[in-house]
């Protein structure tokens, strides 16, 4: 019987880490599923679901630690289960841009958390204005919303998050 884990992962980004991590999961019998890896701020992160033989996890964590010399932070969480349909229900889409400032993330997300809504996928970056140089925030989320939720209590807390932060805020259901 399987086991799954979740591997999340930091280290300073260079050729070789992923090899080094999937050889590890190979050599320890797992299935490299799905994973989430980017590089962020001259580092290289991650986080990486396997599968594996239900007696290895702790052979694989033991050989995960292992590259702590080679300057990479590994944690393994086991799974309780895999479910084939991990988020059910209606999908929304944000996509957030607007002048950088502190606490456009802890709003959006608190209006989110106030609906019942679980942010499934985000993904944000800072640049630079083409005209202006002025720093630029960007974000795209993905969520799952419940039955609980009030899609238009949420777009009126959205405007208003939107006005107040100089933002734009577009909301997409599927």
């Amino acid at each position: 019987m399987d086991t799954s884990f979740i591997i999340t992962f930091i280290g300073d980004d260079r050729p070789g880490l992923v090899e080094e991590l999937s050889a590890v999961i190979t050599d320890q019998g797992g299935n490299w599923r799905e994973s989430r890896l980017q590089q962020l701020a001259g580092k290289f992160a991650g986080l990486v679901s396997v599968s594996l033989p239900s007696d290895r996890g702790e052979d694989l964590r033991a050989a995960l630690k292992a590259l702590a010399p080679r300057g990479l932070s590994v944690k393994v969480t086991a799974l309780e289960s895999l479910s084939g349909d991990e988020h059910p229900g209606r999908t929304i889409r944000l996509t957030i841009i607007g002048p950088d400032r502190p606490g456009i993330v802890r709003e959006i997300s608190a209006a989110l958390a106030q609906q019942h809504i679980n942010v499934v996928d985000m993904r944000s970056d800072v640049s630079s204005a083409p005209m202006s140089a002025e720093a630029m925030f960007s974000a795209s989320v993905e969520a799952q919303i419940s039955e609980r939720s009030d899609l238009d209590e949420l777009n009126e807390k959205l405007e208003e998050i939107a006005n107040q932060m100089s933002v734009d805020v577009q909301l997409d259901v599927d």
